[in-house]
């Protein structure tokens, strides 16, 4: 049964809202994996923030997975687009119904696949015409279908918190939120 949550980094990454989304996630108790989209185990974030990734792209497959998180940044999200491996991840996992989630402009990625037709979406302000097809939100995070979108990094704790929601439910949300004395 899948049940992995893999967060993809790629070189220029929005530190806050990978490394907020992926210890909000682990805190929760969800198996999270950070995921490198290049070559490298290191990833450096749009602000000098090095990660080392858990795993490779290539040891990822769509089966294994709960949910797939992209953070936002440039020019990460323009080095997420330019994987054609998390490119066919993305399109398997919506095929199979996984929990696709996204923030600041990395929701663009979903709307640029044409993913998010007739879905409730919001992106970083700048990034709404890239949603193809999907209703722009006034929310700040919204989950519509199998897909959390949120708006930029300081909504990042309610991003995580929602992942958590849809895959552990209300009660573990709020449990994550108390224990770092979050008000949702």
């Amino acid at each position: 049964m899948s049940h992995n949550v893999y967060v993809f980094l790629a070189e220029g990454f929005e530190e806050i809202e990978a490394i907020g989304t992926i210890d909000l996630l682990r805190r929760a108790g969800l198996p999270t994996h950070i995921v490198a989209v290049g070559i490298e185990p290191h990833v450096r974030g749009a602000h000098g923030v090095a990660i080392e990734a858990d795993l490779s792209i290539s040891e990822v497959y769509s089966a294994d997975a709960i949910a797939l998180v992209l953070p936002g940044g440039l020019p990460g999200v323009t080095n997420l687009e330019g994987s054609q491996r998390l490119r066919q991840l993305i399109q398997e996992a919506n095929q199979e119904g996984k929990l696709l989630c996204a923030i600041c402009a990395a929701p663009s990625v979903y709307g640029k696949a044409g993913l998010l037709e007739g879905k409730e979406a919001i992106a970083y302000p700048g990034f709404e015409g890239h949603l193809q097809g999907a209703k722009v939100s006034a929310q700040p995070v919204v989950r519509s279908a199998n897909f959390i979108t949120a708006k930029s990094a300081g909504y990042t704790f309610d991003f995580a918190l929602a992942i958590i929601e849809a895959l552990q439910g209300k009660a573990k949300a709020d449990e994550v939120a108390s224990a770092i004395v979050y008000a949702r």
